[in-house]
């Protein structure tokens, strides 16, 4: 989870920073590395180095609601559906340094517990960032969303090895190969066809799992993975490579499972 400050009218990350939000935003976009520290996924710069290196990203090493999490221990619950209102969007693509993201047309979001959440971009891990009773899994999707308050909430579904979804074609068919680089398509991709039919999910409250790791995120990790094949999840491994924070103690938290989806 990545930022680009100068973006900040399409950035959910820069736009809590900015209003000083305990929520926190979720973003793919990378920080500007003039402004903040460089950060990455392995080495000096990791995950295990994040809380350390900028007084900014201190909750990354001392916070207590950190994500992700291995799910396990939950608690079983009818918890309310998500209305999905997802609407088709322009592809925006851009490879940020840290993962592969898609700004999203405005117009699509969501509502859980009486809440309505805008979806402003989705992007991938590899592998995934949440675990299931210690179970990773080939890739994970961040569909971000944030309501007319700030708050976040981050839709996690996860990706398994198995057959071609072409649902996910025109994306991965077009991801940027350099950093920076960014692409706008006439062709138009739609967030409800990359969910899985049956939409029960775990509920937690957790973090940004990228610098500076705010919390407050309102997590909604989807129940039944989805299968992409072989060929496209090593079109995204090829490009952006491991870009996954490992799992974090879960504390006092609870973590509920949603039993019952209509």
């Amino acid at each position: 989870m990545n930022i680009n400050k100068r973006s900040l009218s399409r950035s959910v990350f820069t736009a809590a920073l900015a209003l000083g939000l305990s929520a926190g935003v979720y973003s793919g976009a990378r920080a500007s590395e003039k402004s903040h520290p460089h950060w990455t996924y392995e080495g000096e710069h990791g995950p295990e180095h994040w809380g350390h290196m900028s007084g900014e990203y201190a909750a990354c090493a001392g916070g207590k609601s950190q994500s992700p999490v291995d799910i396990k221990g939950y608690e079983d619950k009818d918890l309310a559906d998500i209305v999905f209102n997802y609407k088709p969007s322009r592809i925006n693509i851009v490879n940020n340094g840290h993962t592969i993201q898609v700004n999203y047309d405005k117009g699509s979001s969501i509502k859980v517990n009486g809440m309505e959440y805008q979806l402003v971009q989705f992007h991938f891990h590899d592998p995934s960032e949440h675990m299931v009773g210690g179970k990773s899994y080939a890739m994970e999707l961040h569909l971000v969303h944030k309501n007319d308050k700030g708050e976040l909430a981050v839709v996690g579904v996860l990706l398994e090895s198995g057959k071609e979804d072409k649902a996910y074609g025109a994306v991965f068919a077009n991801m940027p190969k350099k950093a920076d680089e960014k692409k706008e398509l006439k062709e138009t991709v739609d967030a409800a066809a990359l969910l899985p039919k049956t939409k029960t999910y775990y509920s937690y409250t957790g973090s940004l799992t990228t610098p500076p790791c705010t919390e407050g995120v309102t997590w909604l990790v989807l129940k039944t993975p989805v299968q992409l094949s072989e060929a496209q999840i090593n079109a995204f491994k090829d490009i952006v490579g491991v870009n996954n924070r490992p799992v974090q103690p879960v504390n006092e938290r609870k973590i509920t499972a949603d039993t019952v989806s209509k």
